[in-house]
């Protein structure tokens, strides 16, 4: 059985960009200001402040709003060239 990517450390790395680590080792830096403009749950990201204070909630980085980003997401993200 495959083991599910988690977001098991995280941290900001300036401007909209977080070093993420996974439970599999995987670990990269994700530039989020991809999703900017993809609806409202994600406009208090325009305040620096905002988007950086993300914590650690089920397995993935999320904001006291409810916004976050499918672990599974940002794990082929960290795998791939457009991690930053």
């Amino acid at each position: 059985m495959a083991l599910l990517p988690a977001v098991v450390r995280a941290e900001h790395r300036g401007g909209y960009r977080i070093y993420l680590v996974f439970n599999d080792g995987t670990q990269g830096t994700v530039d989020f200001s991809q999703w900017l403009a993809a609806g409202p749950v994600f406009e208090p990201w325009h305040d620096p402040g905002y988007f950086a204070a993300f914590m650690l909630e089920g397995g993935t980085v999320a904001w006291p709003n409810g916004a976050d980003i499918a672990p599974e997401t940002l794990h082929a993200l960290a795998n791939s060239d457009r991690a930053a």
